[in-house]
């Protein structure tokens, strides 16, 4: 998730101009490792429709060497929607099941890693239900004084078991965690 020093992971209306786009290669490796090391893709029918699946195909097609465009592409993607009743991409399948039943029995299944891609709404769906093993979050050198965050959907104090934190010579700052329980308040 890309996220702003001071926890925003997008603007008030969603907005992500505050992202600093210049990853180096050593930040590009990791976030190919992450995709490398999932089978599936989760998104939330905001960030499919806002053109997160159409964006990654046209790369795929205009630049067949970007380290990640095809591997986006090519992994199987699961969009959660209320709304949509067909998938237009290719390599997608739309699911309107509960959230965290359709989870629990995509994690059941033998393969890889479950990798999802932001979507502020969603993943704080996924926050409250406890459906996250393990965050990697982005920090870009930038705050704002207001935006969207994805730590707001739970009650009381959530901890962290730290794993790796790196800065990347591009400026941009991921810090890696595991969950523990939620503490009341």
């Amino acid at each position: 998730m890309q996220m702003t020093i001071n926890g925003y992971v997008g603007g008030a209306n969603g907005e992500n101009d505050w992202m600093t786009w210049n990853p180096d290669a050593e930040l590009i490796a990791f976030m190919t490792s992450l995709i490398d090391s999932s089978d599936t893709l989760l998104l939330g029918r905001k960030l499919a429709t806002g053109g997160f699946i159409k964006y990654w195909e046209d790369t795929a097609i205009s630049n067949p060497e970007h380290p990640f465009a095809k591997k986006i592409v090519d992994i199987p993607k699961v969009v959660f929607t209320k709304t949509l009743d067909k998938s237009t991409w290719n390599n997608t399948t739309l699911t309107k099941g509960n959230l965290a039943e359709e989870i629990t029995d995509l994690k059941k299944k033998r393969g890889k890693d479950i990798l999802v891609f932001g979507g502020a709404n969603f993943v704080s769906s996924l926050i409250k239900e406890g459906l996250i093993d393990e965050y990697h979050l982005i920090i870009n050198p930038t705050a704002m004084s207001n935006g969207m965050t994805i730590f707001n959907s739970f009650d009381g104090i959530k901890k962290f078991t730290p794993i790796e934190s790196k800065l990347y010579s591009g400026g941009k700052t991921v810090l890696s965690f595991k969950p523990n329980d939620i503490l009341s308040s």
